[in-house]
């Protein structure tokens, strides 16, 4: 079952008003949703507790695992784990960062019969 789909605004507004508690949720819920649906993949679990004691993996890494669904089905990876440098440009690089991923993420959905919000 394809995973849920994500505004990109949504994520970012949740994750300020909560104090980063939803942006933990967020990684769980896309490292689960994308092992769900593959069977490949760190997994929710993994995925938290990175986000919690070593959080600079998970931005390196997610990017990979969302490039990794379109390249198991033969398509271009349109993010990787150098998506994750965006992180390192001040104030826009995070916010170009989570566009490109959970941009990309939600075509894919999209493209596997997932419903739009």
């Amino acid at each position: 079952m394809a995973g849920k789909i994500r505004s990109p605004w949504a994520v970012l507004g949740l994750g300020i008003i909560t104090l980063g508690i939803y942006s933990l949720y967020w990684q769980y819920a896309m490292f689960e949703e994308m092992k769900d649906y593959s069977g490949t993949g760190i997994g929710g679990g993994l995925g938290l507790v990175f986000a919690i004691f070593l959080s600079i993996v998970n931005v390196f890494l997610m990017p990979s695992e969302v490039g990794n669904l379109y390249a198991a089905e033969g398509q271009m990876k349109p993010v990787t784990g150098l998506t994750g440098f965006w992180t390192l440009l001040p104030i826009v690089g995070g916010l170009v960062w989570l566009w490109k991923v959970q941009g990309h993420l939600n075509q894919y959905w999209l493209s596997h019969g997932a419903a739009r919000a």
